[in-house]
C-alpha cells in the first residue's frame, strides 16, 4: 500500500499538481492538508475523474482535511469529529477506515509564537489527538498523519540555532507530539525507518531560495501503528512536486507498506 500525505497551500489552485501526483505515483490513500475549500468547492467531480473519492472536512479558505482512496477502495465510517478539539469549526481533522486501517489527516494549529493564545490553543489540540489515538489504540491499525507543525528533534531544522524561542521547536510542543505516539502506540514511520541517519525536510519557506538551500523543516508526518511497523518499506519525500507550476511549499510524503 502507497499513502501519501500532503499539504497541498489549496487544493483548487493545486489540483493539477494533485493530478500530476495522482498519475505518476499511483498511491492508494491520499491524505490532504490546507484544502481551503468551502463545503461547496470540494472538486469531488474532478478528483472522481481522476479515480479517486474523497472524505474531506471543509471550512472555508484557511484550513481543511480530506482523505482520498482509490475508487475501488472503500471509505468507511468517516468523522470529522474530535473529541477536545478547541477548534472544532476549523476542519483541522478527519478519519475513516480504508482496507481495515483507520486513517487519519490532521492540520495541527502553527501556534504563532510562544507567547501567544494559539501556542496553548496548539498544546490542547496536541493533547486531542493523543486522547483519540489513545481510543483507537485497541481497535485495529491506525495511521495518522498530515502536518504536525512540530519538528520532532533537532535533527529535523536545518538549524536549530535559528529557532530556538521559536514555536515548532519548543520543548512544550515535542512532548505533546511524543504523547500522541505514546498514547497510540504509534511510530513516527521516517525516524523508525531510517533512524538519525537521514535528513528529511518536507517543508521550505518559499522566500529565499529556501528550497533550493534544502534551509527545510520535517513537519509533516506519518504516525503508524506499530503492528504496521514491520511493514514499513520506505518513506519518500516527492521532492519534484515542490518544483515547478505553482508548487505548495510542502512536499508530498510516500510511505509505502509491504502486504
Amino acid at each position: 500500500m502507497r499513502v501519501v500525505s500532503w499539504n497541498v497551500n489549496s487544493l483548487r489552485a493545486r489540483l493539477h499538481r494533485v493530478e500530476e501526483l495522482l498519475a505518476q505515483h499511483q498511491p492508494d490513500v491520499v491524505l490532504l492538508q490546507e484544502t481551503k475549500c468551502a463545503p461547496e468547492q470540494f472538486p469531488h467531480e474532478e478528483l472522481a475523474a481522476m479515480g479517486y473519492h474523497a472524505a474531506d472536512a471543509s471550512s472555508g479558505r484557511w484550513t481543511g482535511v480530506a482523505i482520498l482512496a482509490r475508487r475501488e477502495l472503500a471509505i468507511e465510517d468517516p468523522t470529522t469529529e474530535l473529541f477536545g478539539n478547541p477548534l472544532a469549526s476549523e476542519a483541522r481533522w478527519v478519519e475513516a477506515t480504508v482496507s481495515g486501517i483507520r486513517f487519519a489527516s490532521v492540520y495541527v494549529v502553527n501556534g504563532r509564537s510562544l507567547d501567544h493564545e494559539m501556542y496553548f490553543v496548539k498544546l490542547e489540540f496536541l493533547q486531542a489527538i493523543a486522547d483519540r489515538a489513545g481510543d483507537l489504540r485497541e481497535k485495529g491499525p491506525m495511521i495518522i498523519a498530515g502536518d504536525m507543525n512540530v519538528c520532532p528533534t533537532d535533527l529535523d531544522v536545518w538549524n536549530p540555532v535559528a529557532f530556538e524561542g521559536h514555536t515548532h521547536v519548543s520543548a512544550p510542543e515535542r512532548k505533546a507530539l511524543t504523547r500522541v505516539l505514546e498514547s497510540g502506540g504509534l511510530v513516527d514511520a521516517h525516524r523508525h525507518r531510517y533512524g538519525d541517519d537521514a535528513v528529511q525536510y518536507t517543508w521550505w519557506d518559499y522566500r529565499a531560495g529556501s528550497f533550493h538551500k534544502n534551509q527545510g523543516l520535517r513537519i509533516d508526518l506519518h504516525l503508524v501503528s506499530e503492528s504496521l511497523a514491520g511493514q514499513i518499506a520506505d518513506v519518500r519525500i516527492l521532492r519534484d512536486l515542490r518544483k515547478g507550476d505553482k508548487p505548495s511549499d510542502h512536499a508530498p510524503l510516500e510511505l509505502e507498506l509491504t502486504d
